[in-house]
């Protein structure tokens, strides 16, 4: 399940990267929304730099043995995001739930998912979100090299 969810996640997020970052304005018509003023295509097309870049590394979690759990975690938290907003604006009646549905639903899916996957103990692999960690030798943890005088 985590591998196929996750390259999912990255074709959803390359394929809203390339249509806020392209074509901002029509897509938000498209999806029904009021279309904002030619200038707000800016900052859409800022937000759509964003999609690009997380639909990338979706793609590479995907391509991982060990795809990172904090990436992961990452999106969760856009997901969990994301439909809060949704059900924000449907339940203040300003955005319908024709428009809403699609996107919602997604994000519903895409956060079970993924919390399905990080908070297994071992789905498809990964090491449990909290347990016993490999022991490094001091210093390493941070990067450190051994001093010249230190054997290494």
């Amino acid at each position: 399940m985590q591998k196929p969810l996750l390259w999912i996640i990255a074709a959803s997020q390359l394929v809203l990267g390339a249509l806020t970052l392209f074509l901002p304005l029509s897509f938000f018509g498209w999806m029904g929304l009021t279309v904002p003023p030619a200038d707000t295509g800016y900052m859409i097309g800022l937000l759509g730099a964003r999609f690009v870049a997380y639909g990338i590394g979706m793609a590479m979690l995907a391509r991982q043995a060990e795809p990172s759990r904090f990436w992961m975690g990452n999106m969760l938290l856009i997901q969990v995001i994301d439909f809060a907003v949704g059900a924000t604006y449907l339940s203040r009646g300003i955005v319908d739930l024709s428009v809403l549905a699609f996107p919602m639903t997604n994000a519903a899916l895409f956060s079970v998912g993924l919390a399905f996957i990080l908070l297994s103990p071992r789905h498809n692999g990964l090491p449990a979100l909290a347990g016993p960690r490999p022991a490094l030798p001091e210093g390493r943890a941070l990067g450190l090299r051994a001093a010249p005088h230190e054997p290494r």
